[in-house]
């Protein structure tokens, strides 16, 4: 701005001066207002998921977590997604489960690399996906498979910092650490580094939750571990996959709070991989799904998920369902039984 001597220009007071700055700084803003809101946009928290006792929140109010499959997402095209999102929200699911290192069919599309360092093309589809569900209301499960690239401790601890450093500025996804990790295969992952993991990922964001999967019902002595070693925000055991587990939710879910009260720490119990089609020779029916969110619900679940996957017997393992989005989106592989169990729910959730 150029130096204007009073002195010489008798008509400008040093009051009309500062007035005119202060137009000109209105003006400027409302034109960055106008031609930048979506700088703006990103910038606000849409959705900001939270804990309250034994309960989910978000944004700040109680709120069950009813969510779907989605494994795959990195390797689908964006138009995929934005119409199964469309389906999901329709069908009042408020979350989806995701992998951070998915193999994929014909390609790898996982955001992490073998050492935990974000393969950049796939990490910023996990963003855009983020920010997405972030605009939409929708909650979503981060979750990283040991066993699948990372096979070390440091590999596992970069690939959380490379995704917590990438995902930060978002309030609407926690981070399951390892998958199934009490499975006694390439999955597993002790509960002493499940506590050093946990804690690398609380210095990063001491607002994330954190929780480590169980691929089965967890032991009264392995809760206790949860709860006072790794210190999880929540349980996320994967229940049984046989027609007899149904009936056995409401009571599991029951036994789990007792045995919390009994440690005095009551965390919330996610259900975040039940049955689904197509894994064994049983195929549950849409009742099945039903009964077993109404149970996870009545015994106190703060979560469940509509589980989906590959079909089991088939060569090319076709439905992919969640396992596979690249040539057909989720909402266009699921069977009429799955659909009708869907829809029923949707409806049991709408007149609630």
């Amino acid at each position: 701005m150029a130096n204007i001597n009073f002195d010489h220009h008798p008509q400008f007071s040093l009051q009309l001066y500062w007035r005119r700055v202060f137009k000109t700084t209105i003006y400027i803003s409302a034109l960055c207002l106008l031609l930048f809101p979506c700088a703006l946009k990103a910038q606000t928290i849409k959705t900001r998921l939270g804990i309250s006792k034994s309960t989910f929140t978000i944004n700040n109010k109680p709120t069950f977590l009813y969510g779907i499959s989605y494994y795959s997402a990195l390797g689908a095209p964006n138009v995929f997604i934005q119409k199964d999102l469309a389906d999901i929200k329709k069908n009042k699911f408020n979350w989806i489960r995701i992998w951070a290192n998915w193999p994929g069919t014909d390609t790898n599309i996982s955001a992490i690399d073998d050492d935990g360092n974000a393969v950049k093309t796939y990490m910023d589809k996990l963003k855009w996906l983020v920010e997405l569900c972030d605009r939409k209301g929708i909650v979503v499960d981060v979750t990283l498979a040991y066993g699948n690239l990372i096979k070390t401790f440091d590999s596992h601890e970069r690939a959380i910092k490379s995704i917590i450093t990438v995902l930060k500025p978002y309030k609407n996804w926690y981070l399951d650490l390892a998958n199934e990790r009490d499975v006694g295969d390439a999955r597993f992952v002790s509960f002493d580094n499940l506590k050093k993991l946990r804690e690398t990922g609380k210095e990063l964001d001491p607002d994330l939750l954190i929780t480590a999967s169980a691929g089965n019902d967890i032991s009264r002595s392995d809760l206790k571990v949860y709860l006072e070693t790794v210190k999880v925000d929540f349980i996320s055991p994967h229940r049984p996959r046989t027609a007899e587990s149904v009936m056995q939710t409401e009571t599991k879910t029951r036994e789990y709070i007792n045995w919390m009260i009994d440690y005095g720490k009551v965390i919330p119990i996610h259900y975040q991989e039940p049955f689904r089609r197509g894994y064994t020779d049983w195929q549950p029916e849409a009742k099945d799904y039903i009964t077993d969110l109404n149970g996870a619900k009545s015994g106190g679940a703060a979560g469940w998920c509509f589980h989906n996957g590959d079909q089991g017997g088939d060569p090319n393992h076709k439905p992919g369902r969640s396992f596979d989005i690249h040539e057909k989106r989720l909402f266009d592989q699921l069977d009429n039984e799955e659909m009708l169990a869907i829809k029923t729910i949707a409806q049991q959730l709408k007149s609630n």
